[in-house]
């Protein structure tokens, strides 16, 4: 089994892949100040609650985008696995030319995401990842990363309303039945849905009217199920899209594992 983790600056996710299958996945929170032997008992919670064996991992790839988290998941997977991890960045082989001026400010997850993208479409395509940040990322029908848009994101627009305005206070994110709110609760749950909603829409007409007409848009991120029901853009959600591109990013670089050391 091949053991997949993609670090985000909120939450981490991990999946399980066996056969080239996803087995089982994990959401736990980001935590930079843990310990590689902390972030392994975690680990082995999850393992245990899910009835697998820790044991049959063969291999673990990472993606982050904080970088104090390599040396804890480095650790935790060398003391629990018995294997260094992979680490998706420079030098690693994607499949997908990266034609951003400087291809290292590109976080690997956005990387990751792309060729899950283009994976699945096979032709021009926009992944919107709706997570800390909201980010539109261009792949050209040849499969090539064209760039891409990076937004605040719905939670850190939120923590900067209720900073910034003293009489409002933080509400459930859910979709409101009506645009035009009667109270204040209402209101922001509309801004915040029907006016995400708007940009993301936004966004993805302009980069189609750029760049192809075709591109497909498609959305992943925790905040994906609350914009894409009322995107008139979006055309899928698949929550695990990052986990997947790590697995296609894996194989062009191991196989079956039989080439890491």
């Amino acid at each position: 089994m091949l053991l997949a983790i993609d670090v985000g600056n909120t939450n981490t996710v991990l999946g399980v892949f066996d056969a080239g299958k996803l087995r089982d996945s994990f959401r736990v929170q980001t935590e930079k100040d843990r310990t590689g032997d902390e972030y392994g008992l975690q680990i082995k919670a999850l393992f245990d609650f899910a009835n697998l064996r820790m044991s049959d991992v063969h291999d673990v790839i990472v993606s982050s985008v904080v970088p104090p988290m390599a040396f804890p998941l480095e650790q935790m997977s060398k003391r629990f696995f018995g294997r260094k991890p992979l680490f998706v960045g420079p030098g690693v082989k994607t499949g997908m030319p990266v034609l951003y001026d400087n291809p290292r400010e590109v976080g690997a997850d956005r990387i990751v995401n792309a060729v899950a993208a283009y994976e699945r479409t096979r032709g021009p395509c926009i992944v919107v990842d709706l997570g800390t940040a909201t980010t539109f990322d261009y792949v050209t029908a040849h499969g090539e990363y064209a760039g891409g848009v990076i937004v605040p994101g719905i939670g850190i627009s939120l923590d900067a309303l209720f900073v910034r305005a003293a009489k409002l206070t933080r509400v459930e994110l859910e979709r409101p039945a009506k645009v035009v709110g009667r109270n204040t609760v209402h209101a922001i749950q509309s801004g915040v849905t029907y006016g995400y909603t708007a940009l993301v829409d936004g966004l993805v007409e302009r980069i189609r009217k750029e760049n192809d007409p075709k591109a497909r848009a498609l959305a992943t991120g925790g905040f994906a199920s609350l914009i894409a029901p009322v995107s008139t853009t979006i055309e899928a959600v698949d929550e695990f899209l990052t986990l997947d591109g790590l697995r296609i990013v894996y194989t062009r670089n191991c196989g079956h594992g039989a080439d890491r050391e």
